[in-house]
């Protein structure tokens, strides 16, 4: 039985396929380089993934994700904690936020200048990540990096490119960011976050499980340190996941329950199904039925069903044919309504515009007259009130302004003159009448 048994376990043994120590570190060294070819494999990479996420094809997309060189600086880092060689963890640190940042404005001028904006599926699915991905990211990793340390690398590398899709997110971030969609941005960047963090931890674990020799000393108390920092950054990222895993499933186990309802309903009484709608999120369903609908006691007897379905039958609305015509018409009757009382506040609200404006061209005129009333009477304090306005100047298309003086004692035609002249300067307008009354 032991011969059996170790037999068996021995399909499992990897140690005849371990490649050499110093090449599996020169390998990983030499992936974490963003210069040169690499960069502009990335940015080529992110085009592609760009457009094949603009024109919903997945077939893009995953040539893209295989052409993508985003695995070196994550693998990296998670060896470069495994084995304490800091010096590297922050060149592969240093070489993923650039790669992060030049993927980023790649991607958002792209979008900027794209004509075609609109979210299609593709985009759509990389914006709410959940425990899902974290599993996937944390196999895809350790795959990714069972394969680096082994002679038989086979189309291990590609197919996790594939699996842990760390090119789409990006893109869609961008995208969230050229059109100012923060929900695209954000949830891109969590499922980003999510894949980049387990996929160097599952790199992480499998050198460490693979005993590959430690490269510095390091102290327990540092160690310890590091091992805090890595499960702090863990559970920071898988929390939110598994509140969002939670929520779909939630949502998926009130769909299928929902279209086993509707499914088991589609016949009652004399009426059939015409139409339903399942809303997931709200936890509702509508269901429209032909012609009259069903009686007050088939009503009730659906919503008796849909508690034994672990739906909440005030959240199901039955209605019926007519009753959708019904509402359709007053749906247009009020639109309509609503288009004429928006019409009267239009016409009201310019009404209100143009007396505003009149109340402020006259208190307007009542300072200028003033103004020229303070000014005049320095020199000629026989005048005693001054009337401004502007009106237009007959036989004249613009406006001009009138004053008229009015005075106590006589104005010499010499000094009128001086008046005239001093008032279409201060006015700065030569058109400007001026009269004299008593």
């Amino acid at each position: 039985m032991e011969y059996k048994d170790s037999r068996f376990l021995s399909f499992f043994k990897m140690k005849n396929e371990r490649e050499d120590i110093n090449v599996i570190h020169a390998e990983i060294e030499r992936g974490v380089v963003f210069k040169g070819t690499n960069l502009w494999i990335l940015i080529c990479a992110i085009l592609v993934a760009s457009v094949g996420l603009n024109m919903n094809s997945t077939a893009v997309i995953i040539g893209a994700m295989l052409i993508s060189p985003l695995m070196g600086p994550i693998i990296g880092m998670g060896y470069g904690l495994a084995t304490y060689e800091f010096n590297l963890f922050r060149k592969a640190l240093k070489n993923f936020l650039f790669a992060l940042v030049v993927s980023l404005i790649t991607s958002s001028l792209y979008f900027v200048i794209s004509p075609v904006d609109t979210a299609h599926s593709e985009l759509l699915a990389r914006t709410s990540p959940t425990i899902y991905d974290v599993f996937i990211a944390l196999f895809g990793g350790t795959a990714g990096m069972l394969a680096m340390s082994s002679k038989l690398k086979g189309n291990v590398i590609p197919g996790v490119a594939i699996a842990t899709a760390l090119m789409p997110p990006l893109c869609t971030a961008g995208y969230g960011l050229a059109t100012l969609q923060m929900n695209f941005l954000f949830g891109a960047l969590y499922l980003f976050t999510i894949n980049t963090v387990f996929i160097g931890v599952s790199s992480m674990l499998v050198s460490q499980i693979l005993k590959l020799p430690i490269r510095s000393i390091v102290d327990t108390g540092r160690s310890k340190r590091l091992k805090r920092y890595v499960w702090l950054v863990l559970l920071l990222t898988a929390v939110p996941s598994i509140y969002f895993g939670y929520i779909l499933v939630q949502n998926d186990k009130f769909s299928n329950h929902a279209h086993q309802f509707i499914q088991n309903n589609s016949v009652q009484e004399n009426s059939y199904l015409i139409n339903s709608k399942v809303n997931s999120t709200t936890k509702s369903i509508n269901l429209i039925y032909s012609g009259f609908g069903v009686s007050d006691s088939a009503k009730r007897e659906l919503k008796e069903q849909a508690v034994r379905y672990d739906l909440d039958s005030s959240k199901i609305i039955i209605l019926s044919g007519t009753d959708v015509n019904y509402l359709s018409q007053e749906k247009q009757k009020m639109q309509t309504e609503s288009d004429i009382l928006n019409e009267k506040l239009t016409a009201a609200s310019f009404a209100l515009r143009q007396a505003q404006g009149k109340l402020d061209s006259i208190r307007l005129n009542d300072k200028k007259g003033k103004l020229l009333l303070e000014e005049l009477r320095e020199i000629y304090p026989q005048i005693v009130n001054c009337a401004y306005s502007v009106t237009f100047a007959h036989p004249d298309t613009v406006k001009a302004p009138i004053v008229i003086y009015t005075y106590k004692s006589p104005i010499y035609s010499n000094d009128r003159n001086k008046i005239v002249n001093w008032t279409r300067s201060r006015l700065k307008n030569e058109k400007a009448k001026v009269f004299f009354e008593r």
